[in-house]
């Protein structure tokens, strides 16, 4: 059982449907026993898996899972259409197989589908804080704008508006011709 890594089954969940699923060929892989074993127990209690626990895909599924997924070129060539199963699914599984293994392995399937609620979760919450930031930064934009032009307008020096007492020459002026 040492062998089952937590991240290892978290890599194999998908998301096909709206939902996340493991397929059949990765659970049957983690509980030790062959697809086709697997998929025998769960016909054999069918009356255990609704249709949110389980689905089969359809071909375009099959194809892009196929496409995406290195793991899982195996299922390229096979002629059937590989089922899906939900975290209550998955931990059905567990209960229909009834071995040891199948029990442990059903628990970490379980906490792998936990963990990357929690993850989903976490990342929400920051899109949210990100998102409350961005309205925010703005209106602050604004404001440090009003007051760089408040700053330079009393750095500039103030415009006479009257004229000096007295004479003043012009030098810069050409001379005037005597007549």
């Amino acid at each position: 059982m040492s062998t089952v890594v937590p991240q290892v089954v978290a890599n194999r969940i998908l998301m096909l449907r709206g939902q996340r699923v493991m397929l059949d060929a990765d659970l049957a892989e983690l509980y030790g026993v062959q697809t086709r074993v697997l998929n025998q127990a769960v016909k054999r209690n069918a009356e255990r898996f609704p249709l949110d626990f389980m689905f089969q895909l359809n071909a375009a599924e099959k194809a892009e899972v196929v496409t995406n997924c290195d793991h899982l070129a195996k299922l390229k060539f096979s002629p059937s259409l590989p089922y899906a199963f939900s975290e209550h699914g998955a931990l059905m599984l567990g209960n229909v197989l009834k071995s040891s293994r199948a029990v442990e392995v059903s628990l970490l399937v379980v906490r792998a589908f936990v963990q990357i609620r929690e993850m989903l979760s976490t990342h929400k919450e920051l899109a949210a804080k990100l998102d409350q930031l961005e309205r925010k930064v703005p209106s602050h934009d604004q404001a440090i704008a009003g007051l760089i032009d408040a700053i330079r307008q009393l750095m500039t020096p103030p415009v006479p508006t009257r004229r000096g007492i007295g004479f003043t020459a012009d030098m810069d002026s050409k001379p005037r011709k005597k007549k």
